[in-house]
């Protein structure tokens, strides 16, 4: 782990994985909620970074983290999994189907079997971008991006999964379609789907909860 000063009052930890991200930003919680971190006021996950918001002293926290033996989260670790009912109609099901070798009629239970986990948000109010696929279902983006993705779109690309909180362009593959409502802002908190949550998508009619 490295971590860097970021001016006066944040500290930006740089790790190798996602899985390591994941596993730092649910220790870098728990130390907050124990009262381990002073005026920390904000834990935000990125890709391979977590970024530290409100730290009185940038140098010495860096110092005390290098020193952390920051354990591995389990699958199981955290909240139930948030369930979202999806119908698997998207225009690139078939596509994605034939890169895993399978039949279309095959994907939802591949997808309905993973527990995803939020590793962070961005790209657009409510977008998580989820992990949990095996590396032998990661997925090229689309060669040429769409101009206009619909809301609500299950859609894949690289490593993470994700659903459209609104209409946007994209550029990753779409299997599926949720009414779910991702992002709404007289919701506390706002986001369906925050970083540490857990996500598994079951076909729609399938006894899923949204």
């Amino acid at each position: 782990m490295r971590a860097l000063e970021a001016g006066a009052e944040a500290l930006l930890l740089e790790v190798d994985s996602a899985e390591e991200v994941a596993a730092l930003h649910a220790e870098l919680l728990r130390r907050r909620d124990a009262g381990e971190l002073g005026g920390v006021r904000e834990i935000v996950p990125a890709a391979r970074t977590v970024l530290l918001d409100g730290v009185r002293e940038p140098r010495a926290l860096a110092a005390r983290i290098a020193r952390w033996r920051v354990p591995p989260l389990a699958p199981a670790d955290g909240p139930p999994p948030v369930t979202v009912a999806v119908r698997y109609d998207g225009p690139d099901l078939a596509a994605v189907a034939g890169l895993w070798g399978v039949a279309p009629g095959e994907v939802p239970g591949i997808v309905g079997a993973i527990t995803f986990r939020v590793a962070f948000c961005g790209f657009a109010p409510g977008f998580g971008y989820l992990t949990g696929l095996p590396a032998r279902l990661h997925l090229p983006r689309r060669a040429t991006p769409r101009t206009a993705v619909p809301a609500g779109s299950l859609a894949l690309a690289g490593e993470y999964a994700g659903v459209y909180p609104r209409s946007s362009p994209g550029g990753w593959q779409l299997i599926g379609s949720t009414d779910a409502v991702l992002w709404d802002p007289a919701r506390e908190p706002a986001a369906l789907f925050v970083p540490g949550a857990r996500v598994r998508f079951a076909p729609a009619g399938a006894g899923a909860a949204l």
